[in-house]
């Protein structure tokens, strides 16, 4: 295979594809670069792994995410499984972004008060309130487009300081009510996403706010890897659920700047080395920072204009530290289109038992989809009648009316 060499295809009509004339296109790009050596470098350790693994599981309310077994995407797809990693449950805020906010904000305070105080801080005097005088008038801030500015809320109310949540003028106001209702203030800003994220960073320099972003640059790498150490919790989850079996063979994740899929690369490879998933990362059509990223061999911004229903998935440039796992990890790069999104969450809802999964949790099983409807794809992604799948779900209904508009029916109780 040529290094770097663009695959584009077009879908002839299937199920779970939109019926329309042109059908809709799939971009890959096959990462010559792979390498799963358990002992190379990775941004994320083990040992880091693991501590957010004992202290999230202390958690109020923790409770292992779904691991469902969908068989009738088995049969329709002709794989061996296809699992889907259910995290529209998660600490009730509706995404496995509610493991890496609030464990970031967590690592923060400590080393904030570790500071002040002259001794180390436990996540259980936070937790408890017990040093809430020395965490009133500390500030967390974020920019979101939803799911992470919820997790940083949730972690501000869960260890007793202060939240500020940038929001762009296109998010929702059923979002922003939601981030409101954890206790934390809602900025507004115009524009998108990108200006949310500097006008964050503008403000908090100036008042001495903690900014809590997943994209690690320049200068910027420990939170990013602090919530990358969350994230491999759900990693931890799916292999102990998948523990009587194999490894599955591949992954089909989906990627904003990359956070989750990188943190999944490296906790797979970390468990199996070489049994490690082929992991295909996949984005929307028009926010491709991670794909044009392989395209060029380096952080490249992404090229389209970032309008995208899937709008957790809407970021223009990849994480340094999330890059630095997945120009080796990754065994492929995929882009598709909205319209293969919205098919693949109204192919979930008719599922039964119905998957109610949000329009940024199904890049995945839509890159899947295609490939499925390819034979040339299937096979340069090696699925076969033996392959074993695993999808990341990464988020419910987070906003009920957008489920709605984009299914036709409200989300399932």
């Amino acid at each position: 295979m040529e290094a770097r060499r663009i695959w584009r295809e077009r879908a002839p009509d299937r199920r779970i594809v939109p019926p329309t004339d042109r059908g809709w296109r799939l971009d890959y790009l096959l990462n010559p670069q792979r390498a799963l050596d358990r002992d190379r470098d990775v941004a994320v350790d083990g040992a880091a792994f693991a501590a957010a693994r004992s202290e999230i599981e202390r958690w109020p309310d923790y409770q292992v995410t779904p691991l469902r077994r969908l068989f009738e995407l088995e049969r329709e797809f002709g794989l061996a499984r296809v699992w889907y990693k259910d995290e529209a449950g998660r600490f009730g805020l509706g995404s496995f972004k509610a493991l890496g906010g609030a464990y970031a904000v967590l690592g923060i305070l400590q080393a904030v008060l570790a500071d002040r105080l002259g001794r180390a801080v436990s996540a259980v005097e936070l937790r408890s309130g017990g040093l809430a005088r020395a965490t009133a008038d500390l500030v967390v801030a974020t920019a979101t487009d939803g799911n992470h500015g919820r997790s940083v809320a949730w972690g501000a109310r869960l260890f007793g300081c202060q939240a500020r949540i940038f929001m762009h003028q296109e998010v929702s106001q059923e979002r922003a009510d939601a981030v409101r209702a954890l206790g934390a203030t809602v900025v507004r800003v115009p524009g998108n996403y990108d200006d949310s994220v500097r006008e964050a960073a503008r403000r908090s320099a100036a008042e001495g706010w903690f900014v809590v972003s997943d994209t690690a640059y320049p200068g910027y790498l420990e939170v990013p890897r602090a919530i990358m150490a969350g994230y491999g919790l759900l990693a931890d989850e799916a292999a102990d659920g998948m523990a009587e079996e194999a490894p599955p063979s591949h992954l089909f994740v989906q990627a904003g700047c990359g956070g989750l899929a990188a943190a999944l690369s490296a906790r797979f490879r970390q468990r199996w080395a070489v049994n490690a998933p082929r992991l295909i990362v996949v984005e929307p059509s028009r926010a491709d920072c991670v794909y044009q990223s392989a395209r060029a061999g380096r952080p490249a911004p992404a090229k389209g204009d970032l309008d995208t229903v899937q709008a957790g998935l809407s970021c223009g440039e990849v994480s340094l530290v999330a890059w630095d796992e997945l120009r080796l990890g990754a065994f492929a790069f995929a882009r598709v289109d909205d319209a293969a999104a919205i098919a693949a969450m109204r192919r979930l809802a008719t599922l039964q038992p119905p998957v109610i999964a949000g329009e940024s949790a199904v890049a995945g099983l839509a890159c899947l989809a295609a490939a499925m409807a390819r034979p040339a794809t299937a096979e340069a992604f090696g699925l076969t009648a033996a392959t074993k799948v695993l999808l990341i779900g990464s988020e419910g209904a987070v906003d009920a009316a957008s489920y709605r508009r984009l299914v036709g029916r409200p989300p399932a109780p």
